[in-house]
C-alpha cells in the first residue's frame, strides 16, 4: 500500500501540473477542486475523492492511505454510503473508545479538555487549526515532556493512534481539511461546564461521575473536640490541630460510566460507622442536560455494622454557572438515624443501641474557583424533620477552600459538623458532646482527601 501511495501522489501531482498549465485561465485564475478532479465527502474532514484518467480514488490524510472505489456498501437506511465514509466512520468510532478508555480522565469525556488540568478542548476550532495531524500523532505516541502526558507508542499501534487522531478531528464542527476546500467555519461554542475535584464539596457529596472501572479513595478529619475559635492562645494549639482528630475512610469503585459502589467507615469515638452505599448518575450536563442528577442509596451501621442501621436515600441535582462555579441540593430521607454519641472505649460494648428516627435535611452548597485549580467551597444542611430528637439545634455548615491537581483534591476549612456518613452528617458538634452551646459557633478545623489511585 506504501508503494501505490507513493505512485498515486505521483500522478496527482502530475494532474495538479497538467491543470495548472493547460486548465487555468488566461487571467492567471487559480485551478478549482473540481477542475483537478476533487470532490469532498460531506461529513469528512480528512478524506476526499479524486478522479484520474476515469478511475475514482478515496484519499484517506490521517490514515496516508488511496484506493480506487469499488463497490459501494449499503447503509442502514438503505442508501449507499461512500466507502470512504464508512471507513472513516468506523476509524472514529474505534479512536472514541480508545479515547474513552486512555484519555478521557485528563482531557475529558467528550475531548473538550479539563480547566484544572489545562488540557486543549478539541471542539475548538482554534485548536483543531492549530495543529498539524503529524503534531498530535507525535504527541500521542512520544508523549509531551514536562507534562503529565505519557507517551503510548508502546501501548497503542500505529493504527490505533491514528484512530485517535480520527476521532479527535471528528471532535469540531469543522477541521483543517473543510478550512482547506474553502467551506465555511462554524463558530464553535466551549460548553461551560463545572469538573468539580472532589466526591464531596465539604462534607455534602458532589455527585460527579466516577470514570469506568476507576478506583478512588476517600479520607476525611475533623477536629470536632477542640474548637478552633474558643478563648485566648489558640494559636499555641494551632487552632486544635494538636487536638483528637476523628478520622474516617472510604473507597469507591467506578462499575460502569454512570454507575459506582463505595464502602466507608468511621472511627470508634463517633460509634464506628460501617457504610456501604450505590450512586447512580441520571443525568449530566456533559451529555447535554441541563443538570446533573444523581441518586444514592446507603445502609450504615454502628459498632463495625452490627447495631443502630440507619437507611439513606439522596438526590444529589447540580449546576453549573459556567466554567468557574457549580451549585447544589442535596435532599435526603434517612430511616434509623441515631442520635451522635462518643463512646467512652473502643470495647463494642461502649456502643450504646439507641431509638432511631426518620429524618429530612436539605444540604445546599456549592463550589467557585478563584484559581484554575483552586476553589472556595461552602454549604449548610438544615434537619427539617426530628432534629430536635437528635439533639440538632442548628444546621450543620461547613466552608473552606480545595486545591485540585490532577486525579488528587485536598480540601482545608473549618466546619461544625463531625460527622460524614449520610445518616450522621447533619449533626452538629452540640449533639456529638450533648452540650446545646457547644455549636455556637462551635467551628472546628477539619480536612478531606480525595485521590483516584487509577
Amino acid at each position: 500500500m506504501r508503494v501505490c501511495w507513493v505512485l498515486f501522489v505521483l500522478s496527482a501531482l502530475a494532474v495538479v501540473g497538467t491543470c495548472g498549465a493547460a486548465g487555468a485561465s488566461p487571467a492567471g485564475d487559480s485551478p478549482t477542486p473540481a477542475s483537478l478532479g476533487i470532490s469532498f465527502i460531506p461529513g469528512s474532514t480528512s478524506s476526499f475523492r479524486m478522479e484520474r484518467e476515469g478511475r475514482t480514488y478515496e484519499v484517506d490524510l490521517v490514515a496516508r492511505t488511496a484506493r480506487e472505489i469499488g463497490s459501494m456498501p449499503s447503509g442502514a437506511s438503505g442508501q449507499p454510503l461512500h466507502p470512504a465514509t464508512s471507513g472513516v466512520l468506523q476509524s472514529q468510532e474505534q479512536g472514541r473508545g480508545i479515547f474513552a478508555k486512555n484519555c478521557a480522565t485528563c482531557h475529558g469525556a467528550d475531548a473538550r479538555g479539563v480547566a484544572g488540568l489545562r488540557t486543549p478542548d478539541f471542539s475548538d476550532l482554534r485548536i483543531q487549526t492549530s495543529l498539524q495531524d503529524e503534531q498530535i500523532v507525535a504527541t500521542i505516541t512520544n508523549g509531551k515532556p514536562g507534562t503529565m502526558m505519557p507517551a503510548w507508542g508502546g501501548k497503542l499501534s500505529q493504527q490505533e493512534i491514528l484512530a485517535v487522531v480520527a476521532y479527535l478531528r471528528s471532535i469540531g464542527t469543522s477541521g483543517p481539511q473543510a478550512l482547506a476546500a474553502g467551506q465555511a467555519a462554524a463558530p464553535t461554542r466551549r460548553p461551560s461546564i463545572y469538573e468539580p475535584g472532589d466526591d464531596f464539596v465539604f462534607t455534602l457529596p458532589t455527585g460527579r461521575r466516577l470514570d469506568k472501572h476507576g478506583f478512588y479513595v476517600n479520607f476525611a478529619h475533623r477536629f470536632a473536640f477542640d474548637p478552633a475559635f474558643s478563648g485566648v492562645a489558640r494559636g499555641a494549639a494551632l487552632l486544635g490541630l494538636d487536638g483528637f482528630s476523628l478520622s474516617s475512610f472510604g473507597f469507591r469503585y467506578g462499575v460502569t460510566q454512570n454507575l459506582s459502589v463505595s464502602i466507608y467507615r468511621s472511627p470508634t469515638f463517633i460509634s464506628r460507622p460501617i457504610q456501604i452505599m450505590a450512586a447512580y448518575n441520571f443525568l449530566s450536563e456533559s451529555n447535554g442536560a441541563p443538570l446533573n442528577l444523581t441518586g444514592r442509596a446507603s445502609m450504615e451501621g454502628q459498632g463495625d455494622f452490627t447495631k443502630n442501621f440507619a437507611k439513606s436515600v439522596e438526590l444529589i441535582l447540580s449546576r453549573s454557572l459556567g466554567r468557574r462555579a457549580q451549585i447544589y441540593l442535596v435532599p435526603t430521607i434517612s430511616l434509623g438515624a441515631r442520635h451522635l454519641f462518643s463512646p467512652a472505649s473502643y470495647s463494642s460494648a461502649a456502643i450504646q443501641t439507641l431509638p432511631g428516627y426518620t429524618t429530612l435535611s436539605i444540604g445546599a452548597g456549592g463550589a467557585f474557583d478563584i484559581r484554575p485549580t483552586v476553589a472556595l467551597v461552602l454549604e449548610v444542611i438544615p434537619t427539617l424533620v426530628n432534629g430536635a430528637a437528635l439533639g440538632i439545634h442548628r444546621p450543620a455548615y461547613s466552608f473552606g477552600v480545595q486545591k485540585k491537581i490532577w486525579r488528587h483534591a485536598f480540601t482545608f476549612g473549618f466546619t461544625n459538623s463531625p460527622a460524614t456518613t449520610v445518616s450522621q452528617r447533619a449533626a452538629t458538634r452540640a449533639a456529638l458532646l450533648n452540650d446545646p452551646a457547644a455549636d455556637t459557633p462551635g467551628l472546628f478545623i477539619g480536612f478531606d482527601l480525595t485521590r483516584q489511585l487509577f
